[in-house]
């Protein structure tokens, strides 16, 4: 049978459907999180965190590590990889004082800082930096072309014109449900404008408690629309960290443990949680949560009161919780990295099963 030629047909296509991209676009630059066991529940990867491309979301009760992580960790490991920041602040609240101690470097040539309060005015920059953004670079090699994260903090502070116009005339009466349209509008919009270039972007939001006893997760604000867009979807939740350095209980709280579950993600199986502690006079640490996922998994088991790693050749490592090094938690993700890429290589599926991690 004569094969069937569509060269024709794809030019075609591109000429006549304005804005249409052909081919598959995996992201192909990850950020950090500045958590390994962060990095994994969204990637499947330790060492990846977001991709560019796509759009994150982390979304979570107030004081509960979104913004330190987004505006902290994630810009200083996009500036690390060459990327620039646009960082977007609608709650007047990312002070240069509190970025520059989370290695945040503030100079006009790393981060553009852009305080907006209006859904319209973010909706705005984010369609005029695009169209200049295709015509300055569709015909520069992609590898040449500038990698850019936009970073806003946060999309439940933007407001809508009927919110303005309402308090300036004394009469708060609702927007009749524009703002959950807009925010929605919104996100769709960037992810197909991201889709074939090296531009991200990472949202946070706030989230309120449930009050339905049958589904009793967090609720996000604003509307289910731009969490259906959104490519992958963080939600948090703060508790008390009332623990020394060395992992003893104090009655005083030193931080925050922020339990962090992936509602949404494509690049690993949805709904892992992990806990993350952020004490306050050290920050996060990268090693958070490690241990816990490694013992969820079953690669570290419990043998008497330590607990054992087997390591490929065979080696046993016991040690007690409080005391595993962290050279023993490199070793374990490396080990593990390595089990999936030849089971990649060997073009088999790969499957972590729950009891053994292997």
């Amino acid at each position: 049978m004569r094969p069937f030629d569509l060269s024709k047909f794809r030019r075609d296509l591109t000429k006549s459907i304005p804005g249409i991209s052909l081919g598959f676009h995996d992201p192909k630059h990850w950020i950090d999180a500045g958590n390994y066991a962060l990095n994994y529940g969204i990637s499947g990867n330790f060492k990846r965190g977001i991709p560019l491309g796509k759009v994150t979301m982390f979304a979570g009760q107030s004081g509960s590590g979104k913004s330190y992580i987004c505006a902290g960790n994630l810009v200083r490991n996009a500036q690390q990889q060459g990327i620039f920041v646009v960082l977007i602040d609608t709650e007047n609240a990312l002070d240069e004082n509190w970025l520059k101690p989370l290695g945040v470097d503030t100079s006009e040539d790393k981060l553009l800082k852009v305080n907006m309060a209006m859904i319209d005015d973010v909706a705005r920059l984010m369609s005029d930096f695009m169209k200049d953004y295709k015509s300055r670079f569709d015909n520069v090699a992609e590898e040449d072309r500038p990698k850019i994260l936009f970073v806003l903090d946060s999309l439940g502070m933007l407001l809508t014109p009927t919110d303005v116009n309402q308090f300036e005339a004394g009469e708060l009466k609702g927007d009749m449900g524009r703002k959950p349209r807009a925010l929605a509008a919104l996100v769709r919009n960037c992810v197909n404008m991201f889709g074939e270039y090296d531009v991200g972007m990472v949202v946070t939001n706030h989230s309120y408690q449930s009050q339905d006893m049958f589904d009793p997760d967090d609720k996000i604000s604003g509307g289910q629309g731009f969490i259906y867009a959104s490519s992958i979807v963080v939600a948090m939740q703060k508790r008390k960290l009332k623990e020394d350095d060395d992992g003893k209980k104090v009655t005083d709280v030193r931080g925050i443990r922020a339990a962090c579950k992936i509602m949404k993600t494509r690049y690993n199986k949805p709904f892992e949680n992990v806990e993350i502690k952020i004490p306050w006079d050290s920050g996060m640490d990268p090693y958070s949560g490690l241990i816990d996922l490694f013992e969820k998994k079953g690669v570290l088991v419990k043998d008497s009161t330590k607990l054992k790693y087997i390591d490929k050749t065979g080696k046993e490592h016991k040690y007690f919780k409080n005391s595993i090094p962290r050279s023993l938690l490199d070793l374990i993700m490396d080990e593990w990295d390595e089990t999936k890429l030849n089971r990649l290589q060997e073009d088999t599926p790969i499957e972590i099963d729950d009891q053994t991690g292997e």
